[in-house]
This record gives structure tokens, sequence and C-alpha cells, in this order.
């Protein structure tokens, strides 16, 4: 685990306390909370949220694949390479390290065109005014091919919470740590990351009832290769998953395709 800390985050208990959100720069703000499930954890293994105004901040898909960008980085590499204030990964990825499991592209590139059952689909990048800078898509609940021709950007994951507010994750005895975007009942996007070790259904469980008021959520990575990296003014925060099968990773695995923020112009 690598952690750097410039400055004091703060901490945040899950019941009992209303969230104390740090504001790293305007339209960006940062709270960690410890899960119930590690009632004793210090502070690499809290639940890391960062809140995002997608008024402010411009969200954009990273890809190895992408003739312009091609290779793969961590996501601190990716953020020092293109100018980003913050990376999550972008969904799981296939055996050639390049392509996403699901559908997943952008204005000027197709990682993937397949669009799979899972079904969540996060779409950003408008190409018209006046509309949801971020959402996403619940393909249960919301008309995909009406909406699919305003957004440029489009990233398929697995959905964690529904466009109902439930939890569609069986519960099994596996866990990991967990990389994942959500939005929130105000419309700004979060960037979810925990190194403690959860079975999914559990940890939307845990994300359910922080005082976060998510409304949506689509799951990105599990294990080592779940990360995040926040780099501000004001705080530096690298965070990087454990392996699934148990133990500490130390550095950073590289990833083919990130979800990266900066301030509009």
């Amino acid at each position: 685990m690598i952690i750097r800390i410039i400055a004091i985050i703060i901490f945040v208990a899950v019941t009992g306390i209303q969230a104390q959100w740090r504001s790293l720069e305007p339209g960006l703000e940062f709270a960690r909370f410890r899960s119930p499930h590690h009632p004793n954890a210090d502070s690499s293994m809290m639940i890391n949220i960062l809140r995002i105004d997608t008024k402010r901040y411009n969200l954009r898909l990273l890809n190895a694949s992408h003739p312009n960008q091609g290779s793969r980085h961590t996501a601190r590499g990716w953020a020092q390479k293109e100018g980003m204030t913050a990376v999550i990964n972008a969904a799981m990825y296939q055996m050639d390290y390049l392509k996403s499991v699901s559908f997943m592209k952008t204005s000027d590139h197709v990682n993937n065109s397949y669009i799979s059952r899972d079904r969540t689909i996060l779409l950003f990048e408008p190409l018209q005014q006046h509309i949801p800078p971020v959402r996403i898509v619940d393909l249960d609940c919301d008309d995909f091919d009406q909406i699919r021709p305003l957004y440029g950007s489009a990233v398929q994951s697995i959905r964690m919470i529904s466009c109902m507010g439930r939890n569609v994750w069986q519960q099994n005895d596996k866990r990991w740590s967990i990389a994942a975007i959500g939005i929130d009942k105000s419309g700004n996007l979060l960037f979810i990351q925990s190194t403690a070790p959860h079975s999914v259904h559990d940890f939307i469980n845990v994300l359910r009832g922080l005082p976060i008021s998510i409304d949506r959520a689509m799951y990105m990575e599990g294990g080592s290769p779940s990360q995040m990296y926040i780099n501000t003014a004001r705080d530096t925060l690298e965070l990087i998953g454990d392996y699934s099968s148990g133990g500490r990773s130390f550095s950073a695995p590289e990833i083919p395709n990130a979800l990266g923020i900066r301030p509009k112009k």
C-alpha cells in the first residue's frame, strides 16, 4: 500500500456523525469513512470518497488503446501524463490488457463496441447544452437508445445500486478491495475507493448507509488493480487495493483504462 497525504484529512465514522467534507478545490471535496466491517481500521483501510461538482469539472475517459495515449499507466501515471486532478479505474478489462469487458467509447475512439448484459452505463461528454454533464443510465429503467446520442463518452459496467435504490448484488464469501463510481441525489459525481476488503454486497449496504445521499452506483474494479489518485495543491493521495487472494500490494499495477477529472476552463 502506498499512501501519500500532504496535510491532514479528516476521518469520519459511518454511524452517528455527519459527513465532514474537506474542500480540496472549488467543486472538489473529500471525506473518509470507517466501515462497520472494519471498526478498528487505520487510515489506510478507510472508505475514501471524492465528491465532484460536474459543473466545475470535466470527466474524461483515458484509454491505452487510443492512438494518442498508447500505453498503460497507474492511476497516478495517468494523472501525471494527462494533467488530471484525480483518476480512478474505468471498468474491468480483458486478457489483452487493453479492451474493456463491456461497452466503452469516447467521441473519437471506440475501445469496445459490445454492449454486454451489465445493467449500468456511465455517460458523459455531453453533446448538447442543458443536459446533465454526467449520468448513470440504468438499462432496466432508462431509455438508453434515446439518451445515447446525447453523449460522446460511455463506460458500461456492473450495477451496484439500481434506479430503485436497491442493492442488486448477491451475498458471497469473497472479499476484496473495491473501486466504484456513484452519482448522488444532487447530481455530483462520486469517486469511491476502499482498500479494506468487503464482499460487494456488504460494501453496497455500507454506501447506502453513509451520509452521502448516494443515488446510483456502479462497480469499476476490485483487488489490487483498484486504485484512486488525487493531486491538488492542498492534498495528494494515492490509494491502491489489496490482492483479492489476500496480502497487501505495495505498488500500483498499470491499468489500460481510467477515468480522470480536471477543472473546466
